[in-house]
């Protein structure tokens, strides 16, 4: 279901086993409180992150009596999937005791998460919500309720600017909300140039990411450049990135595995790792030289003095790389 009915579904009461998922972090950890909150179940709660997951750990909680003759919720967050077996038996579990409760909050893949919602059906006692990445109005009505609890006063346009600066991510405006609070006056577009710090960089990469799987990019650097990226920026960031896909294909080559320690000198996170490393096994040698030529071509055009048009030159360029690829 979507979140709008799982709000209406709320107000009869809370279903005992719910699977999370989706493109919006700040709801789901809404949920995840929500239910701690109205459960009085901040203290006895069993949270397991990651691979800190044990199905017997978790069956053994949900087996038991609470201690204190409070609530059972378990919490587990990982980008992992449960095993169907494991996930059917923890929620038949949730659902033999009505002091139980069982929140599983998947951080893979929208498309991985469907096979997990057979375990979560009516049937079974459970519910599913699919959550999607906000649009700005929706974004804008969150923050607002989220500025009137903090008692910020900040109007919808800053709100707006806020919400572009910091790529669309609720948790992150949330966070700055709380950091803005303390200043207790009016925050205008000038506080939040001043005091909340670009995700700009992360939105370059995750470009550079995209422009290699050959997925459109036209948002994406038309987003950046309104936030004050300059053309130059965006051509050495992609200059750098495609040197790191080199490096990764050429060591890829050598030694058959990546390795990011021995590639770059730090080691990056795992997916960050395999995400890198899956697309330089997708780029010919051949194609990585035209690139380096195309860009440095490319770089020689934005130099060149005289009246430019260095952001129509930039698409161009990025979208005639993508012909190399």
């Amino acid at each position: 279901m979507y979140q709008h009915e799982f709000d209406q579904r709320l107000t009869k009461s809370l279903p005992h086993a719910v699977l999370l998922y989706g493109d919006n972090d700040y709801m789901i950890d809404h949920y995840l409180d929500l239910y701690k909150t109205q459960l009085d179940a901040t203290d006895s709660t069993l949270a397991l992150y990651h691979d800190e997951y044990s199905f017997d750990q978790a069956h053994s909680y949900l087996s038991q009596s609470s201690l204190f003759g409070g609530t059972n919720l378990l919490l587990i967050r990982r980008d992992k999937k449960i095993p169907k077996k494991e996930l059917d038996t923890l929620v038949e579990l949730a659902n033999k005791s009505e002091d139980n409760y069982f929140l599983y909050a998947y951080e893979g893949s929208s498309s991985d998460a469907r096979s997990l919602q057979a375990s979560f059906t009516d049937k079974k006692g459970g519910v599913w919500v699919r959550f999607f990445e906000p649009n700005v109005r929706d974004g804008i009505a969150v923050l607002t309720q989220k500025a009137q609890t903090l008692g910020v006063d900040i109007d919808s346009y800053a709100l707006s600017h806020l919400l572009t600066l910091l790529n669309n991510n609720l948790a992150l405006c949330a966070k700055e909300l709380e950091k803005l609070a303390i200043l207790d006056r009016k925050i205008d577009s000038r506080d939040i140039d001043r005091l909340v710090y670009s995700t700009a960089p992360l939105a370059v990469e995750q470009l550079l990411i995209d422009l290699f799987a050959k997925k459109p990019v036209t948002e994406t650097l038309t987003k950046l450049l309104d936030l004050g990226e300059d053309e130059y920026s965006i051509l050495r960031a992609t200059q750098f990135f495609v040197n790191q896909i080199f490096l990764f294909h050429a060591y890829i080559r050598l030694h058959g595995a990546p390795d990011s320690k021995e590639i770059l000198g730090y080691k990056l996170p795992r997916q960050i790792e395999e995400q890198k490393a899956a697309l330089a096994l997708k780029v010919k040698t051949a194609s990585l030289l035209k690139i380096y030529e195309h860009l440095l071509e490319t770089e020689l055009s934005l130099k060149r003095p005289g009246s430019i048009d260095k952001e129509s030159l930039l698409y161009g360029a990025l979208i005639r790389l993508q012909g190399y690829l």
